[in-house]
C-alpha cells in the first residue's frame, strides 16, 4: 500500500468515524462540527483527486495541493476556534479573513472541478461575480453590488455562507444515511439486493433490463448520486444485458434510467428529501410520503416500457442457471440483518426521533445482527472488523463529492439570497407565462433541465429550488408540489441530452455511442417528464386532499402512465399503428381531465387495447407453431 493510499484510508476512516460519532450523539456546536467536517472532506478530496496525477508536472501539483490543504486547515481551524464570537458578535471582515475565505473558496471550486468538471464551479464563480459586479449590470437583473469585505462576512464569518444549512445537512443527516448504506452493503446487503433483483425479475421478458431497474433503484436510494450508481451497479448489469444480446444503447439507457430512478424514490430521494425538508419546513416523513406515488408511477412506466420493448424485440430472459436459488436468498444470515437495519431505521422515523438518530438506529441494528451471524459462520475476526472498517472508509469517500458540492451550492445559495436574483427571475418567468400555470411550469421545467446539466442531483436540486421554485409558489402552487416539480426536472438533467452525464458513464461501460443511448434513456423515462405536470393537475398524488381524492388521482395517474408507456414503446395493440397511436393519445387526454367518468372511460379503452394485444400475441404464437419448418429446424 502506497503512502497516498494510507493517507486516503486514514482520512476516510477519520471522516467515517466523525459521521458515526455525530450520528450517535447528535451535532455539537454547529460551526465547530461543520468546519471539522468540511476540512476532512476537502483534505480527503485532495488526496483522492490529486492535481496532475500521472503527468510530468505532478510535482507542481503536489505543491499546489499542499498549499490548499494548509490553507483549508487554517481557515477551518480559525472558525472552529472563534465560533462563539462569530455567532454572537458578527465580526467585521479583516484582510486576514478575506485571505482565508479566498483559499477556502479556491479549494472548494478546484475540488469540484476535479471531481465533476467545469460546469458547476463556473456557476459558483458566476454567482460570486454577479454579487460583486451587480452595480454595473443594466436592467432588472442589476443590483447595488457588494464589496469583498461584506461578501467575506456573509460567506465566512457567519452561518449563512459556507457554514450554512446545506453543509449542516450534509454533515449530519446525509452523512448518516451514506454511512448506513455503506455498512449495509459491506455486510452483505449489496449481494442480497442484487440476488433479489435477479430472482424477482430475471425470468420475465426483458428480465436482465428489469434486474438492472430493481437493483440500481435499490442502490440509488442510498448512493445519493445517479452517476456513482451507474459506475457501480452498471458494471454488473450492463455486461449481463450485453451477454444476452441486448442492443448496447438499450442496455446503457436502461442502467442510466434505473440509477436516476433511485434518486426520486423514497425513503431517501438521493439525499434531496432532507434538504427539501429544511428548505420548505416540512417533516421528512411528509416529503417521503408525498414522493411515494410519483415514484410508483415512474417505475410502473419504466417496467412497462421495458416489457413492451422486450416483447417486440424478443429480448432474452436471464438463464435459469444464472439465477440464485430462493433458498440461498432466504437464509437468515442474509435476510435478518437487512430487515433489522430497515426496522431500526423505520422505528426511529415512526417514533418521532430525528432523521439522523433514525439512521443511527439502522446502523446499530446492522452491526448488532451482522456480527453474531458472522461469528456463527466462523468468519475470522479480522474479516469482520475489515468489513465494518470498509463501510466507514467507503462512507468517508462517498461524502467527498456530496460535501464539496453542497458547500459550493451553499455559496451559490448565499449569493442568490444576498442579491435577490431568485425573486427577480421568478417575477420575470411569471411575467412571461402570465396567468397560465401550464406555461409557467413549462418554462420552469425547461430552465431546470438546463441549469441541472452536468451537475449531480442534490446540487442541481438546491440550485433550481433557490432560483425557480418561487416562480411556481408565486402563482399559487403549494410549496411541496413546487419543490417536487423542480426536483424531478433537476434529476432528469443527468439523462437529458446534450449534457447527460449518467448516460455518458453508462455508454462508456456498454461500449456504445452516447446519443442512441440517450434516445433510449429518454424514451424509457418519458413518463417522469410528464409526472411533474400531473402533480400540478392532481395535487392528491402528493397526498393533498381526502382519501377519495388520492384514489381518483392515483387511478388517473396509473392509466396515464400505462398509456404513455405503450405509446412511447410503439407497442402493437390492434395491429394498426395509426389506430393504436390515436387510441392511446385519447386515453392520455382523458387521463388529464379530472373526474371519475373520464377515468372510467380511459380505463375501459386501455383495458380493451391490452386485451386485443393479448389476443393478437396468442394468435401470432399459434400461427408460428403451425407454420412449416425447414429441414434444419426439424433436425435441430
Amino acid at each position: 500500500m502506497s503512502m497516498r493510499d494510507v493517507i486516503i484510508k486514514g482520512l476516510a476512516l477519520s471522516l467515517g468515524g466523525l459521521i458515526l460519532f455525530t450520528s450517535a450523539t447528535g451535532p455539537f456546536e454547529s460551526l465547530v462540527q461543520r468546519s471539522l467536517f468540511l476540512a476532512l472532506v476537502i483534505l480527503l478530496g485532495l488526496a483522492i483527486y490529486p492535481l496532475g496525477a500521472g503527468k510530468r508536472w505532478r510535482p507542481v501539483g503536489v505543491g499546489v495541493d499542499l498549499v490548499l490543504a494548509l490553507g483549508v486547515v487554517m481557515a477551518c481551524a480559525y472558525v472552529a476556534r472563534n465560533h462563539e464570537s462569530i455567532l454572537v458578535e458578527l465580526p467585521w471582515a479583516t484582510p486576514r479573513d478575506m485571505a482565508l475565505t479566498g483559499v477556502l473558496l479556491i479549494a472548494i471550486l478546484e475540488l469540484s472541478r476535479r471531481a465533476i468538471g467545469w460546469i458547476f464551479p463556473l456557476l459558483v464563480v458566476a454567482g460570486l461575480a454577479y454579487a460583486w459586479l451587480g452595480a454595473v449590470i443594466p436592467g432588472p437583473l442589476g443590483h447595488r453590488g457588494f464589496d469583498p469585505y461584506y461578501m467575506t462576512e456573509t460567506l465566512y464569518l457567519g452561518d449563512l455562507g459556507v457554514w450554512g444549512m446545506l453543509v449542516g445537512v450534509a454533515a449530519t443527516t446525509i452523512a448518516a444515511f451514506v454511512l448506513f448504506g455503506c455498512l449495509l452493503l459491506h455486510t452483505g446487503g449489496g449481494s442480497t439486493f442484487m440476488d433479489l433483483a435477479l430472482r424477482i425479475s430475471g425470468r420475465s421478458p426483458g428480465g436482465a433490463a428489469k434486474v438492472a431497474t430493481v437493483a440500481s433503484g435499490l442502490f440509488g436510494m442510498v448512493s445519493g448520486s445517479a452517476v456513482a450508481n451507474v459506475a457501480t451497479t452498471g458494471n454488473f448489469t450492463i455486461p449481463m444485458m450485453k451477454r444476452l444480446n441486448y442492443p448496447r444503447p438499450f442496455a446503457a439507457g436502461v442502467e442510466a434510467v434505473a440509477s436516476t430512478g433511485g434518486q426520486i424514490a423514497p425513503p431517501i430521494l438521493g439525499a434531496a428529501a432532507f434538504i427539501m425538508a429544511e428548505i420548505i419546513g416540512e417533516s421528512y416523513l411528509r416529503i417521503a410520503l408525498a414522493a411515494l406515488l410519483p415514484a410508483v408511477l415512474f417505475y410502473l412506466g419504466v417496467f412497462l416500457t421495458i416489457h413492451l420493448v422486450a416483447t417486440r424485440r424478443e429480448l432474452k430472459v436471464v438463464p435459469e442457471n444464472e439465477l440464485p436459488p430462493w433458498a440461498e436468498i432466504r437464509r437468515p444470515e442474509r435476510i435478518v440483518p437487512i430487515l433489522a437495519a430497515l426496522g431500526g431505521l423505520f422505528y426511529g422515523v415512526l417514533s418521532g426521533r430525528s432523521i439522523q438518530m433514525s439512521a443511527f438506529y439502522g446502523i446499530l441494528m446492522t452491526v448488532l445482527t451482522f456480527v453474531p451471524f458472522a461469528l456463527i459462520a466462523r468468519m475470522p475476526l479480522k474479516e469482520i472488523v475489515g468489513k465494518l472498517v470498509g463501510g466507514l472508509v467507503d462512507a468517508g469517500k462517498g461524502m467527498v463529492i456530496i460535501g464539496v458540492l453542497l458547500a459550493g451550492a451553499q455559496i451559490l445559495v448565499a449569493m442568490i439570497g444576498m442579491t435577490g436574483i431568485g425573486v427577480t427571475l421568478a417575477s420575470l418567468i411569471v411575467n412571461v407565462g402570465g396567468e397560465s400555470l401550464f406555461l409557467v411550469a413549462l418554462i420552469v421545467g425547461g430552465v431546470c433541465l438546463i441549469l441541472g446539466m452536468g451537475i449531480p442531483t442534490t446540487a442541481a436540486y438546491v440550485l433550481v429550488a433557490a432560483v425557480l421554485a418561487p416562480a411556481l409558489t408565486t402563482i399559487g402552487v403549494e410549496p411541496l408540489i413546487a419543490h417536487l416539480f423542480v426536483f424531478y426536472f433537476a434529476t432528469l438533467s443527468v439523462i437529458t441530452p446534450p449534457v447527460c452525464i449518467a448516460v455518458f458513464v453508462a455508454s462508456g461501460i456498454a461500449g456504445t455511442n452516447w446519443l442512441p443511448a440517450a434516445v433510449e434513456a429518454v424514451r424509457l423515462a418519458a413518463a417522469i417528464y410528464v409526472i411533474p405536470f400531473l402533480l400540478l393537475i392532481y395535487p392528491a398524488l402528493a397526498g393533498f386532499g381526502s382519501g377519495w381524492d388520492i384514489a381518483q388521482a392515483s387511478s388517473q395517474g396509473i392509466v396515464f402512465v400505462v398509456a404513455f408507456a405503450a405509446l412511447m414503446s410503439r407497442a402493437m395493440m390492434t395491429g394498426y399503428r395509426v389506430v393504436d397511436a390515436l387510441a392511446l393519445m385519447l386515453v392520455i387526454g382523458l387521463a388529464l381531465i379530472p373526474g371519475w367518468l373520464t377515468t372510467f372511460s380511459a380505463l375501459v379503452i386501455i383495458v380493451g387495447l391490452f386485451w386485443r394485444r393479448r389476443q393478437r400475441l396468442g394468435s401470432d404464437a399459434a400461427r408460428a407453431a403451425l407454420a412449416p419448418r425447414s429441414f434444419k429446424e426439424h433436425t435441430s
